[in-house]
């Protein structure tokens, strides 16, 4: 009985101190996540950095450091503060625009297939009834403004996530050589002789799931930059670029093809402007919002509704890295799951011949 009752204690305080544990960590979990991520994706890269340094392991981690802040952190810091700083002044200008009162609809509108006319009914309303126009303001304008503010914060927290994230990552490169070898026998201590088995197993899928991210974010540029060129926007290859940096956000691309339709419409080339949302919305969204769960799916043997799962619930749960640590986590979980459930099939059959 006294035995049983020191275990039980053992057991408690075991319970205690890991639960106290990760809440000190708590608030560290998801850029810690996020270093481990990148530095299991560029591993490779690192080792190759490391041997033309002659094993200086701190020189080494610190440009796969400062590399990851330039070609990273540093973009979307410069749009995250762009957006927030350019908010208001953007929503003022509209909404004096509005109480203003409306220009008469263009001749076009009525041309336009199904809606043509009855938004050229609804705009002739608009220009003659204040009432409706502030009604019209109070419905579109608010929930806009709180839109790109709440993107605008999204992509702030998501750059402090990614500098922590970066600042962790630079002992995960340098001392990463130990830290492996600590993974290998604490695996090797829980899962016996497949510790190796499972290691690579993770290490494949991080691998995987990453290049799928960063091979949607190229598929994202290359589509935008045809529709630029097509439509005849200029300075469409740098758009383009801007495009896959920006494809990492949830709002980022949006930003980038939606610019360029109201600068169509505001040439006074409504067809291109249309085309442009048209372009915008079911292509380069489109690779986006379909595109990277099934690349990610295919690359890890994720299903797709993982995949997608990932994604999105990756962001609810830890912001804008979450793009990144959702689906990384759910094909690295189903990845050791398929592993255990081969080898069960395997071990079935082998004791029933």
């Amino acid at each position: 009985m006294e035995k049983r009752f020191e275990n039980f204690t053992s057991l408690a305080a075991a319970f205690i101190l890991v639960a106290g544990c990760f809440l000190v960590l708590r608030p560290f979990l998801a850029a810690t996540l996020l270093a481990a991520v990148v530095c299991v994706s560029t591993w490779p890269l690192y080792l190759w950095l490391l041997r033309k340094m002659k094993g200086r392991q701190n020189i080494a981690a610190f440009t796969m450091t400062l590399s990851l802040a330039c070609v990273v952190i540093l973009p979307l810091a410069l749009v995250a503060y762009n957006l927030a700083d350019n908010v208001t002044v953007f929503y003022d200008g509209i909404k004096q625009a509005v109480e203003a009162g409306p220009l008469e609809p263009p001749a076009w509108l009525k041309g336009v297939p199904i809606v043509g006319v009855p938004l050229d009914e609804y705009w002739h309303l608009l220009a003659t009834n204040h009432e409706e126009m502030l009604a019209l303001e109070k419905r579109l304008l608010e929930p806009v403004k709180n839109f790109l503010l709440a993107g605008g914060m999204l992509l702030g927290q998501g750059v402090l996530d990614m500098s922590l994230a970066a600042f962790v990552s630079f002992f995960f490169y340098r001392d990463g050589v130990a830290l492996v070898r600590f993974l290998n026998v604490a695996m090797d201590r829980v899962v016996g002789t497949r510790a190796t088995n499972v290691l690579g197993i993770i290490n494949n899928t991080v691998q995987s799931v990453m290049y799928g991210l960063l091979g949607t974010a190229l598929a994202q540029g290359i589509v935008a930059t045809i529709g630029f060129t097509i439509a005849g926007v200029p300075a469409a290859l740098l758009l383009g670029v801007a495009t896959f940096l920006l494809s990492l956000t949830p709002i980022g691309p949006p930003l980038i093809w939606g610019g360029a339709a109201i600068w169509l419409f505001y040439q006074d080339t409504a067809g291109w402007g249309i085309f442009m949302l048209l372009w915008g919305f079911f292509l380069i969204s489109g690779v986006d919002n379909v595109a990277k769960p099934l690349l990610i799916s295919r690359s890890s043997n994720l299903p797709f509704i993982l995949g997608l799962f990932g994604v999105i619930g990756g962001v609810l749960v830890f912001g804008f890295v979450g793009v990144f640590i959702g689906p990384t986590l759910l094909a690295v979980g189903f990845s050791l799951i398929q592993e255990w459930v081969a080898r069960a099939s395997i071990r079935s059959h082998s004791a029933h011949p």
